[in-house]
């Protein structure tokens, strides 16, 4: 069946652009806010096809302004502040607190092991 992509649901809309950004068989995705606007549902079904992009091997930068979102999601994490890198953290280093003090300045920590 063919629709529109404007009537949609905000999660079937992202799910088609993400399809999209595929199309040209990329080595790196670039997802900026990938589950704003969407229902609970609909991020379940992002955060598993994200797990399964990076199973395949391909590359993500994660952009989101949701802190669940990139502690859950991210293996390694940038900050800035800004607009200078404050921050560079793995998974294991990243707390809420610290990725919260990296992006208002009042931590600058980058490229710590």
């Amino acid at each position: 069946m063919e629709q529109a992509i404007g009537l949609l649901s905000g999660g079937n809309q992202q799910k088609v652009a993400i399809a999209r950004g595929l199309m040209t068989r990329p080595k790196v995705l670039i997802l900026d806010e990938p589950t704003r606007g969407v229902d609970v549902g609909a991020k379940k079904e992002i955060y598993q096809l994200i797990n399964q992009f990076k199973a395949d091997g391909l590359s993500i930068i994660l952009v989101s302004s949701e802190m669940p979102e990139v502690l859950g999601m991210s293996d390694r994490i940038i900050v800035m502040h800004e607009g200078h890198l404050s921050g560079e953290f793995t998974r294991e280093q990243a707390t809420q607190e610290v990725l919260m003090a990296a992006a208002v300045g009042k931590l600058n920590r980058v490229n710590q092991e």
